[in-house]
């Protein structure tokens, strides 16, 4: 049986197409359109308010973050609002009589989809923890390569510097005692980089290998761990071998940048696919003319 549109979302311009259910709540409440170009709004909060953020998702365009904070702030027991479409977040100072599954309601029924705090709250701290390893794994590799195109690399490709008076010194320095504090601080930080950018990737490595799965993870960190240990018995003992602290530094930033990108994309790309669970009403108008929107939480105030 067909649905039937909501004539409220319905709009009087043909070539629009119809409206949102952010729009329809404004039109509603008699707000008039708000011009984005005037900037924020300045309000007055009770001392005795509290303030609740979200992460919305959903918010594509100044006009929508406009409308959102009108018809936040025009609520009952609401002192301001304030919506940021560039990192889509939604504040409100509210009575604390107004809770927050008061406000979570009040998004949905803009056609919001709000996730529960917790779940939100977990997925921005995950994604930070994450940015957090990108910069350790990149930073850290390239305090590592610096050294190795200052000092080691000419030593190894000696045929594409035409000074071997400057190659010579160079491995003069690497015979002497200084080379001991050298290797110190090389493998100190492809260490401290593998350990902490690879974190998470290390502990499924290892649980999978207690399991007696061979992963492509358990491959990666056995390889990294075999190179950092063959250039540490390079390093510090008799072993006459070269020193891949290097290789240890670049796999590290390498993966770890690769894994951070590959699967915020397709986590997009999950979201931005994954079919509606259920349509009904002004969801099934809005699936005809207008744009879906997705709304997280981040569970914090």
């Amino acid at each position: 049986m067909p649905v039937e549109p909501d004539a409220s979302l319905m709009s009087d311009d043909p070539y629009r197409g119809p409206r949102s259910a952010l729009e329809a709540a404004a039109e509603r409440r008699g707000i008039d359109e708000p011009n984005p170009d005037t900037g924020p709004r300045i309000a007055r909060v009770p001392e005795s308010h509290v303030h609740d953020t979200f992460e919305v998702g959903g918010l594509e365009t100044k006009r929508e973050e406009s409308l959102v904070q009108a018809v936040l702030a025009d609520r009952d027991g609401v002192s301001a609002a304030s919506a940021t479409q560039r990192n889509g977040t939604v504040g409100v100072h509210h009575d604390p009589s107004l809770s927050r599954a008061d406000i979570r309601e009040a998004l949905e029924s803009y056609d919001l989809a709000v996730a529960p705090g917790d779940e939100a709250f977990a997925s921005r701290r995950a994604s930070q923890f994450a940015s957090a390893r990108v910069a350790v794994a990149v930073l850290f590799g390239l305090m590592v390569a610096t050294p190795y195109v200052a000092v080691l690399y000419p030593t190894r490709l000696e045929w594409l510097f035409y000074d071997p008076v400057t190659v010579e010194y160079l491995r003069s320095i690497l015979d002497s005692r200084v080379a001991t504090h050298f290797f110190v601080n090389l493998a100190t930080l492809s260490g401290v980089a593998f350990l902490v950018a690879c974190g998470p990737t290390i502990r499924r490595a290892v649980d999978a290998a207690i399991e007696g799965r061979i992963t492509r993870e358990v491959g990666f960190v056995a390889t990294v761990c075999a190179v950092f240990g063959y250039s540490t018995l390079a390093a510090f003992t008799g072993f006459d071998g070269a020193v891949h602290y290097d290789l240890v530094a670049y796999a590290v930033a390498g993966v770890t940048v690769w894994n951070h990108f590959a699967t915020e994309e397709a986590s997009v790309d999950r979201r931005a696919t994954e079919p509606d669970t259920a349509v009904s009403g002004a969801e099934g108008v809005a699936d005809h003319g207008g744009d879906d929107h997705v709304a997280l939480t981040d569970g914090g105030r």
